[in-house]
């Protein structure tokens, strides 16, 4: 079966591809423009339709307000604009062309058809690309009933958009999570050839270790559906240029678009305004995502929230944390509400303290992210902690829609206690170079513990000790429930004078390694009668033989799936500034001076002796 591709161009005589788009250029076949196959394909539908339930689709159709059948699904031809736009239609053999009055016999669809079908004058008569554009391989393989989706990648030549949102969306692609008719966009300032662009992605794009399967064809495919927008000096008219370049893709299809924001916060009004005015499809929904750190002070955050919401409907925006993106998250609400076991132990009355700890090794990124203006509060604890802590902390949702799961996050983070400042501790990296004088200018933390109270019925009482770090001796993420110790418990003087010993734990680990863990005590076998505590382990790498994804490829399916609990909305942006806004205020009115510490070493030796405080006993990693 011959294949179908949009290779229609401004002129009867296109000149010859470069040699750098050979890979990429469009095989020779039938040149029907997307826009064409849509409407064919829905007027089709539609007659079939009204053959079948004429009365049933008018009545239909009057209760969604469109009032009656439009005109232009009675007339049955795009003779007259095809015949006017010169699109020709190659036959299977490549030889010759034949023009589209030949296929379709009826009359042209005038202006009130045009209007009918959603579009004015520019968008009937849109130009069309110079290059050809293939969505899909195969005519017979388009969804009728599948909107197109286009994914702009703004900052698209920075280190995020190449070293994780690209090689996700390509993830994504190559594993069957993305429709077939994508276009994926790469918006910045520099000047570069779509051929640039896909270079540029190539260099960082693998397939599946677990999969290798047709790696070089998904490859191939992925990289056709890439395009550059060079957005010039103004993002007024560089948007207008991504709507057109995404408008000529989609044509009147149902279009749906995401875009992923990937620029630093002082440029995202810049980007997100002329965004919403000017770069936004009006035939299916538009969604934006935003990296963190969301904001720097609470004002500011309020501020930049306030002109979002001003442009946008808040189930559009999804401010992303890759931190969330993990299993270990996923696994807080799975392994709590779907095992009877743990869901009844879950409280104050069974619970004794939670410690949520995060701690990377690498200092790479600390020179620009932590010594900077933001530190670790506003980039770690503010977005990734909070949420953890809401997460494990809230009721029971009424479901697991997004917004019944982000209605219970939003009343913990409200119901977090003022957190005195004798109860944080704050840590600076040492610098490498040995330069004191470096100290002196920046009071920025790398590190920060803290000890946090729920006030409400479930965990009054219960501190919430958390712990994260830049430069420490391992990488770790993982949150550790300690219980009670078993009243009366009449084994007690078998432990000897640790009483810790006896105390059951549950952790759920991300870092170093993916495990579940319960510790429990049982009696070490042999003669006499000594006890032990034991973990009973459920390591991932032995259970389940696949590859884990990026946290990136998890989230930016929840967004394509409109699902939005693992995003932060609105109000729980500032129920989290409400909550460090006070301590951030008070670090800088008392000048607070973090202690140092050494690369690879544990931290702060303060942390230990707030642990101790609320009689709390770090474990013995970081």
């Amino acid at each position: 079966m011959a294949t179908t591709v949009l290779a229609v161009t401004a002129s009867a005589a296109p000149a010859p591809p470069s040699l750098g788009a050979a890979r990429f250029s469009p095989v020779a076949g039938p040149a029907v423009t997307l826009r064409t196959q849509c409407w064919i394909a829905a007027k089709m539908k539609l007659h079939k339709a009204l053959r079948r339930h004429g009365s049933q689709v008018q009545r239909k159709l009057e209760i969604q307000g469109v009032g009656k059948i439009p005109d232009c699904f009675k007339v049955a031809s795009l003779t007259g604009r095809i015949t006017r736009r010169n699109v020709q239609l190659a036959d299977e053999t490549g030889g010759e062309t034949a023009n589209t009055s030949s296929v379709m016999s009826d009359n042209s669809i005038d202006d009130k058809s045009s209007m009918h079908l959603g579009l004015n004058h520019s968008e009937a008569d849109r130009p069309v690309l110079e290059e050809g554009v293939v969505l899909f391989d195969n005519f017979d393989d388009q969804p009728e009933s599948i909107p197109s989706l286009c994914i702009a990648v703004i900052g698209a030549t920075g280190e995020l958009a190449r070293s994780k949102v690209f090689p996700a969306l390509f993830a994504l692609y190559y594993s069957g999570f993305l429709p077939q008719n994508v276009a994926i966009f790469g918006y910045s300032r520099k000047t570069l050839a779509d051929e640039d662009l896909r270079s540029m992605i190539e260099a960082n794009l693998t397939c599946r270790v677990d999969h290798h399967e047709n790696c070089e064809e998904k490859l191939n495919e992925f990289l056709k559906r890439t395009y550059y927008v060079d957005a010039g000096h103004d993002n007024k008219d560089g948007m207008a240029k991504l709507n057109s370049k995404m408008a000529q893709i989609e044509g009147i299809c149902a279009a749906n678009r995401i875009f992923y924001l990937a620029v630093p916060q002082e440029a995202l009004l810049d980007v997100a305004l002329p965004l919403s005015d000017s770069a936004q499809t009006k035939h299916g929904w538009n969604r934006i995502i935003i990296e963190k750190p969301f904001g720097f002070t609470s004002l500011s955050s309020q501020r930049v929230t306030q002109s979002l919401l001003s442009r946008f409907e808040e189930k559009q925006i999804y401010r992303i944390d890759h931190l969330l993106g993990k299993d270990l998250i996923e696994n807080l609400t799975v392994l709590r509400f779907s095992n009877l076991v743990f869901e009844p132990l879950w409280s104050r009355k069974y619970i004794r303290n939670v410690q949520v700890v995060f701690s990377e090794e690498t200092s790479a990124e600390t020179q620009g992210r932590y010594f900077g203006n933001y530190g670790i509060i506003r980039d770690i604890v503010h977005s990734h902690i909070l949420q953890t802590i809401a997460l494990f902390a809230m009721e029971p949702p009424v479901s697991l829609d997004g917004e019944d799961i982000r209605d219970e996050k939003v009343k913990v983070l409200r119901s977090i206690r003022k957190v005195d400042i004798e109860d944080v501790v704050l840590g600076q990296l040492k610098d490498a170079s040995g330069d004191v004088d470096r100290y002196t200018k920046s009071m920025t933390p790398t590190y920060f513990a803290a000890a946090m109270y729920i006030d409400n019925a479930r965990w009054d009482g219960v501190p919430f000790l958390i712990k994260t770090g830049m430069g420490l001796m391992e990488n770790r993420a993982e949150i550790r429930i300690q219980f009670h110790h078993v009243p009366g418990n009449i084994y007690r003087e078998r432990f000897g004078h640790d009483i810790d010993l006896d105390t059951n734990e549950l952790v759920l680990r991300d870092l170093p390694e993916e495990a579940i863990l319960l510790k429990v005590n049982n009696k070490v076998p042999g003669l006499g009668l000594q006890l032990d505590a034991s973990e009973l382990n459920l390591l991932y790498r032995d259970r389940y033989d696949v590859e884990v994804p990026d946290s990136y490829e998890h989230l930016l399916l929840d967004v394509l799936d409109g699902d939005s609990h693992l995003f932060m909305r609105s109000d729980e942006l500032a129920a989290a500034w409400s909550v460090l806004a006070p301590i951030l205020h008070e670090i800088d009115q008392k000048s607070v001076a973090p202690e140092l510490y050494d690369a690879g070493d544990k931290g702060p030796i303060n942390a230990y002796y707030l642990a101790a405080k609320h009689g709390v006993r770090w474990d013995d990693g970081c």
